[in-house]
């Protein structure tokens, strides 16, 4: 599902929406405060292994990796029990993949095929890998989950419209909880269509409404107070409410965003593709696990601002997280 979602600012009578959970499958990244930086560079999540085993049978690397990233969030947030069941209120959870290139290589296997054989040669146990939406489908289907299910496919801004849609599915009572997950593969298609490597990257961020994490004692690493897409950056940061630098301890930018030296010039900054490599549709559910981090600390003040996309792209958006 391809989405352009409009500018939302934060209105102090809508339901507060928290971050309760988060779950990284990410080479060389142990745990969301590394992000912070210098990234160590090893250890983290081990590809050659973790996607190996009975349930990834027949499952293409991004849903793979999605299942992986879900696994450690939901588990993160005290959603599963010692068996990784889900524990929570499945008919009431949503899940929210974001990827921009995730079964890429399963379409372009279907369509070679095709070519040479025929439909006829099409496999059945290979089809579902076809379905833009695989990857969330195979996250309900492994932990019984009966919320809403959809996938966002929007180009750079794309991690941030997930989060934001499934804030809104929350704040409209359409789901209690949200599974969001951010996924790229690295495969030889995904690599040939961005023109440099691609990177494997799988994060998961559980959120909630705040009465909801509450009731059930779950500890609360960040809330999602703004959010805005706009043509320009400018537009986003004032639609969000991201406009006094005094109230901004960290901005999480991409290439775009750190060639707009002019807004907010004083805030730290990181940019985690200039570390990483590209980061596509998980880069905004990434960035968004960087900002609990940060949030997370005994040292920070202030707010932190997460934005993607600007004047090189059709847009850009901009999130805004607070303690």
């Amino acid at each position: 599902m391809s989405t352009t979602s409009t500018p939302h600012m934060r209105n102090p009578n809508v339901r507060d929406v928290v971050v309760t959970g988060i779950g990284l499958a990410l080479p060389g990244v142990a745990t969301y405060g590394d992000l912070l930086g210098p990234l160590p560079g090893e250890g983290g999540f081990d590809t050659a292994t973790e996607l190996r085993g009975r349930e990834m049978r027949h499952k293409d690397r991004a849903s793979r990796l999605a299942l992986r990233a879900a696994e450690f969030a939901l588990h993160d947030a005290g959603l599963t029990d010692t068996g990784a069941t889900f524990t929570g209120v499945a008919d009431a959870t949503a899940v929210v993949v974001s990827t921009n290139l995730g079964n890429v290589d399963s379409i372009c296997e279907a369509t070679d095929i095709i070519a040479r054989e025929g439909v006829r040669g099409l496999s059945p146990l290979g089809l579902p890998q076809t379905s833009s939406n695989v990857a969330a489908g195979w996250v309900a289907i492994r932990y019984g989950l009966r919320g809403p299910n959809l996938t966002v496919c929007n180009g750079t801004t794309s991690g941030l419209d997930a989060l934001a849609w499934a804030r809104n599915l929350i704040v409209a009572g359409r789901a209690q909880a949200a599974v969001v997950v951010g996924v790229e593969p690295a495969n030889e298609m995904a690599t040939r269509l961005l023109g440099e490597q691609s990177t494997d990257a799988a994060v998961a961020i559980v959120l909630e409404s705040a009465d909801a994490a509450a009731s059930r004692g779950a500890r609360p690493r960040a809330t999602i107070a703004g959010y805005a897409r706009a043509r320009d950056l400018t537009a986003a940061l004032t639609s969000a409410g991201a406009t006094e630098e005094k109230s901004v301890g960290l901005w999480l930018v991409d290439e775009a965003g750190a060639d707009a030296c002019q807004l907010l010039a004083a805030t730290r900054r990181i940019d985690l593709e200039a570390q990483l490599g590209p980061l596509s549709g998980a880069l905004g559910v990434l960035q968004c696990a960087a900002a609990a981090a940060h949030l997370e600390s005994d040292a920070t003040t202030g707010n932190v601002l997460v934005t993607a996309g600007g004047p090189h792209h059709d847009a850009a958006a901009a999130l805004l997280l607070t303690p």
